[in-house]
């Protein structure tokens, strides 16, 4: 057997990072959870992203409640059976959040032994191999139903499940697959989860082996999807109150305001050091600075205009912590939609588009330098051997010259309203493009997250700039869980109406550790939204999941960001953090979780 230590990959130093599985808040700006001063030693509060108040419980999440706050306050319950932060610049596993004690390759690659921690669930029973073998069950029975499915990888790729004894078990893959990739980016996606009390398919259900039937574990996992959509009932409900984390659900109201409380039965090392963790969403950034001006949130965020007048709130006893990250920021192409997918099928289309955004400008001027040009698939954040030479220097710098000429080369003119509209209809290489009639205008309808003024403006620079060539935008602004939602009916089988979506002012997607793209570019993966499809893109995201030569990351990073699979965006930082004084918050996680555990009061 071949012994894996505690492997480490080097992101880069935080401080360098200008930020970023998906990030993704909704008080009225009249929370009073604040320490007051820091008065009150055993609670703390924090204030999360606009739009996001947190909606999902469950360790296996549906495909629109992915977002990265929703993943980081469940883990404190529940934890990953693998969990990685960057805290120390570097994105490694941390073996005192994780599940996982130790694990041990077999000699042909194939099989891995893994040791869990001597966690107990907070009913006294034993974590044990048959819990983790009950996620197992749960998603390979029903991936279609789940969030962060990509057929083919996990849990698919597993082709046996052996339990060794209560605390170790095995798993044996289809394939050799990168060792850093397979753990970092698969086995991060497993939880051990109480199968001693959730395996029934009803409220008044006997516990049994359901989940090791297809019929059974389908019939649970619906039995725990329609518990966990009742989030007024998440404190008070007994399958939620058996965790393994450092935390328990205190209360959670339908608006999204957390509270959590220390498990006062948690077994591991990973203690809290503040007993109670309050958080708080917010509808606006208005609403939330208001807030951070009253004094009544210990951990919060202004908005990047704020950095030039840092010094209010540094003299209400706040610093200024910019929150590092690990992230890439894009509109996805509704490639399916039944009346303009064509529209965007057409490479020349999203090209001339992508000329038509003026990244570096928009990042200076409207991010105050709180977000970074963003031209393809790996994070450009910081330095990686993934990030090709076509990626790091822009294929589509602004231009709108040639986003017109893009345009006019290939049929289009402008009318009497400036508009450009389609007078060459057809398939050449002239032409519009197979599907797009005469008479076609362009004309294109973002959906967008609402509540963040730098996202309004930078919405509103880009339709400015399309109007310039004729390109008519409209912007749909609604709530950030609305166009989450929005973004999955297509998968769903609903309306496939929408035409881009915006989801990224905090980052469009937090990476785990290994930047690949199985889970938001492969052509079956849930978070695909706009269904984009190149085989040779699917190759590539394919080969990066278990090939080590470098290459193949460089291929990958260049032709993402060439073929424009989505539209590019600048990408924010997570948030620019206000920490008041005499609270330690262990630094800030590239990958966006919270780890509340080790935040402390030092005054």
């Amino acid at each position: 057997m071949r012994t894996q230590s505690l492997r480490r990959r080097l992101l880069a130093p935080v401080g360098a990072l200008a930020v970023a599985t998906l990030a993704l808040t909704a008080c009225q700006g009249t929370a009073q959870a604040g320490q007051g001063g820091g008065e009150k030693k055993d609670s703390v509060s924090f204030a999360l992203q606009v739009g996001t108040g947190p909606n999902w419980i469950l360790p296996i999440s549906t495909p629109d409640t992915m977002a990265t706050h929703n993943s980081a306050i469940k883990a404190t319950m529940w934890p990953r059976l693998f969990e990685y932060n960057g805290v120390d610049g570097e994105m490694g596993w941390d073996e005192a959040a994780s599940a996982a004690k130790s694990y041990e390759f077999s000699e042909d690659l194939k099989t891995i032994t893994i040791t869990l921690n001597d966690l107990d669930w907070s009913d006294g029973e034993p974590v044990t191999s048959r819990d983790v073998e009950f996620w197992y069950n749960l998603v390979r029975f029903n991936g279609e139903k789940t969030g962060g499915y990509s057929a083919g990888l996990m849990p698919d790729n597993i082709t046996a499940f052996t339990t060794i004894d209560e605390k170790t078990f095995s798993l044996t893959m289809d394939k050799v697959y990168n060792e850093e990739f397979l753990v970092g980016n698969q086995l991060s996606l497993m939880y051990p989860m109480p199968q001693h009390v959730w395996d029934k398919t009803s409220a008044d259900g006997e516990i049994g082996d359901h989940d090791r039937d297809a019929a059974g574990a389908a019939q649970v996992l619906d039995y725990l999807f329609s518990e966990a959509k009742d989030m007024k009932t998440y404190a008070t409900n007994p399958l939620w109150k058996t965790v393994s984390g450092p935390y328990t659900v205190k209360s959670w109201s339908d608006s999204g305001v957390v509270e959590l409380t220390a498990n006062e039965k948690y077994t591991g090392v990973d203690k809290p050091k503040i007993p109670n963790v309050k958080f708080l969403p917010f509808t606006s950034a208005d609403a939330e600075m208001n807030v951070v001006r009253s004094g009544d949130v210990d951990y919060g965020y202004i908005t990047s205009s704020q950095l030039t007048n840092e010094k209010q709130f540094t003299d209400l006893g706040y610093r200024v912590e910019p929150w590092a990250g690990w992230s890439i920021t894009y509109m996805p192409y509704n490639f399916a939609n039944p009346e303009k997918g064509a529209f965007y099928k057409q490479l020349y289309v999203r090209q001339a588009l992508q000329h038509a955004v003026d990244q570096p400008t928009i990042s200076d001027v409207i991010w105050h330098g709180a977000a970074t040009p963003d031209y393809g698939p790996i994070p450009q954040t910081a330095e990686s051997d993934g990030l090709s030479d076509v990626q790091k220097d822009n294929p589509y710098p602004f231009d709108l010259d040639k986003a017109e000429k893009l345009f006019t080369d290939h049929g289009w003119e402008k009318g009497k309203d400036g508009t450009l509209e389609c007078v060459n209809a057809g398939a050449g290489a002239d032409q519009c493009g197979e599907g797009i009639a005469a008479g076609a205008k362009a004309e294109i309808v973002v959906t967008t997250q609402s509540g963040s003024q730098e996202t309004d403006n930078m919405m509103a620079e880009i339709q400015s700039s399309l109007a310039k060539i004729g390109v008519k935008m409209t912007i749909d602004s609604k709530p950030l869980d609305s166009v989450l939602t929005q973004a999955q009916e297509c998968k769903t089988g609903s309306t496939c109406t929408w035409e881009l979506v915006f989801f990224g002012t905090a980052g469009s997607w937090y990476f785990p550790p290994y930047a690949t793209g199985e889970r938001v570019f492969a052509k079956d993966t849930k978070w695909n939204a706009g269904q984009y499809d190149n085989p040779e893109a699917e190759k590539l995201v394919q080969e990066m999941a278990y090939s080590t030569d470098p290459d193949i990351a460089k291929k990958y990073s260049e032709f993402l960001a060439t073929d424009l699979p989505v539209m590019w965006m600048p990408n924010p930082v997570y948030q620019v953090s206000v920490v008041r004084e005499g609270l330690d918050i262990a630094h800030q996680d590239p990958g966006a979780s919270f780890l509340p555990q080790r935040w402390s009061w030092t005054d």
